[in-house]
């Protein structure tokens, strides 16, 4: 067995003890090995049921962030702007003092929103991020990605 060394929020090392308590886990370290297992266990569940990489799809990415850490809105902001042919429109909500919450409506294929829905979930700060995908599929049952381009309407369009 390997010794590690983790850093931990204080609110959320409280809410993990509590846990732990509740359940009757003997030390943290036996808690954290099973939550690493549930996480690991869910990951696998989802890799099977996930959509091809290269299928087109629309996705939506919900996560809480805390406002307060050190350039995490700019770095958020600049990774929405490097992926701007992924991303419909994103909502935020100013949650409390510390939390925001953002949704983002996707489109692109399947790979790609989970390769930026890491890069967002993974950045210190992030909590909660859970990216849900749902395939493009037409009446025939073939997938189809539809795109539109926006255009100016003129007194004399019909």
């Amino acid at each position: 067995m390997e010794r590690i060394t983790i850093t931990v929020d204080e609110d959320l090392l409280k809410e993990i003890d509590a846990l732990s308590a509740r359940r009757g886990y003997k030390s943290r370290s036996e808690i954290f090995r099973d939550m690493a297992r549930e996480a690991l266990a869910r990951e696998a569940i989802d890799a099977a049921e996930q959509v091809d990489g290269d299928e087109p799809c629309f996705g939506t990415l919900t996560y809480v962030y805390d406002h307060g850490i050190r350039d995490l809105p700019i770095r958020l902001t600049d990774n929405h702007h490097a992926h701007h042919a992924l991303s419909i429109a994103t909502t935020h909500v100013h949650v409390n003092h510390d939390n925001c919450l953002e949704v983002s409506i996707l489109s692109g294929t399947a790979g790609n929103l989970r390769k930026f829905a890491d890069s967002v979930t993974s950045q210190r700060g992030v909590r909660y991020g859970k990216l849900h995908i749902m395939p493009l599929e037409g009446e025939d049952g073939h997938h189809h990605f539809h795109s539109h381009s926006h255009h100016r309407h003129d007194d004399h369009d019909h």
